[in-house]
């Protein structure tokens, strides 16, 4: 069979979906969308490894703690501030097509976050106790269960930012891109206290105080882009703007150059999000502002855009399953002993290598099992809801995930 002869009938399926898609949707933000989804996993599969111990238990380790000279990669793997930004500005669309109360359009946009969230740690609440009775060590699975809980931190952000929409609307309406601004100066105030000359004096929980402002930034951005209030002027503002704030940060101020947690490392810009994480927002923002136009122009191609909308239907589902996708792989190669690139410790550039060689693996175990929970991300159907039961079910088995992956019990 020839190639034009296989690839025919993907052709006619990219071609139909173009035809399906709506003339009003904004193909450039959908883009968007799918690269800084596409960006998590990949970041998570190449900066995270394992080590093997004598029991046979994973436990976690990173590249970054041996080559540091890998830091750059995190500045283009996270992506996070484009997530917020799209997600800001479609919020923003929606909000002002809404029809019926704010509660009621709040209320959906929660229930899409919450159901894949509540269908992978119920799914891995009753998987644990079988795993362990096959013979899995405790180790590995807290190990897992850490890194399946890991992403999911930011669902929970994400639901507390859509729900101050309305806010960010008024605040956009009035103010436009400039309403993010007093989100920044929180941040750098935050950072200078606990960094700065009183940094001895400071308790360690004020860092906490940066998470809602370091995430809401973005996505107020977005909101402003959704209500046309922010131009090309603004765009490059934030490009130039957080581009030189960031290069200040790195040289003068030595923020750590990873954007993502290192073992081992007393400082972290992530967790809570630092002015680095801010400053690579803003000018990845503008960035994605200046070259929408130019996306758009791509994606008006079926094959580009068919992927893009396969990525974006299975958006919660590549979040909330791509590190049990890896663990797929490292669980039973843990049982054969040491692979290279999987359970091999990641200190070598012979390790790096054998982990790209690793990547299509994940993916093809992620496809499979995208297929199963894709049903997670589905909305309820209507005028049916799952019994009482077994919602309190599940709600008891994520808890009790939860638990377990935070050390608690």
């Amino acid at each position: 069979m020839s190639a034009s002869a296989t690839l025919a009938p993907l052709k006619k399926a990219a071609e139909r979906i173009d035809r399906q898609t709506p003339a009003h949707r904004d193909r450039a933000v959908d883009g968007l969308r799918a690269l800084a989804l596409l960006a998590v996993p990949t970041g998570h599969w190449l900066l995270g490894g394992f080590t093997l111990d004598a029991g046979g238990g994973l436990h976690n380790a990173s590249p970054l703690s041996t080559f540091g000279g890998l830091a750059p990669a995190s500045w283009v793997l996270q992506m996070l501030g484009i997530f917020f930004l799209v997600g800001g500005y479609a919020s923003a669309l929606s909000f002002r097509r809404h029809e019926g109360s704010v509660t009621a359009w709040l209320k959906g946009r929660m229930v899409r976050l919450g159901r894949p969230v509540l269908g992978v740690t119920a799914v891995w609440a009753l998987a644990a106790p079988v795993l362990y009775a096959a013979g899995v060590p405790e180790a590995t699975l807290r190990t897992g269960a850490k890194l399946v809980i890991q992403p999911l931190w930011f669902v929970g952000v994400y639901a507390v930012v859509t729900a101050l929409t309305p806010y960010c609307v008024r605040a956009a309406r009035r103010l436009g891109g400039w309403a993010a601004l007093p989100l920044i100066g929180s941040v750098a105030v935050v950072d200078f206290l606990r960094y700065g000359p009183l940094a001895e004096s400071v308790p360690s929980w004020l860092a906490l105080l940066n998470i809602l402002p370091g995430w809401l930034f973005a996505y107020q951005l977005g909101v402003a882009w959704g209500e046309r209030r922010t131009g090309r002027l603004g765009a490059w503002l934030l490009l130039a703007g957080g581009g030189a704030l960031f290069a200040v940060l790195l040289v003068v101020f030595h923020y750590p150059a990873s954007m993502v947690g290192v073992p081992g490392e007393a400082r972290t810009n992530s967790h809570p999000p630092s002015l680095l994480v801010l400053a690579l927002a803003a000018a990845q923002s503008g960035a994605a502002m200046l070259l929408r136009d130019r996306l758009a122009k791509l994606l008006a191609r079926p094959a580009l855009w068919a992927p893009v909308v396969v990525i974006n239907l299975c958006a919660m589902t590549i979040l909330c399953w791509h590190q049990s996708a890896m663990l797929a792989a490292a669980v039973p190669a843990s049982f054969v002993g040491e692979l290279a690139g999987l359970t091999t410790a990641p200190d070598s550039l012979g390790w790096i290598v054998a982990r790209v060689a690793w990547m299509p693996v994940f993916a093809a175990l992620l496809v499979v099992i995208a297929r199963y929970t894709r049903r997670f991300e589905g909305p309820p159907v209507e005028g049916r809801r799952a019994p009482v039961v077994r919602r309190t079910v599940a709600g008891v088995l994520a808890a009790g995930f939860a638990v377990f992956a935070l050390g608690l019990a």
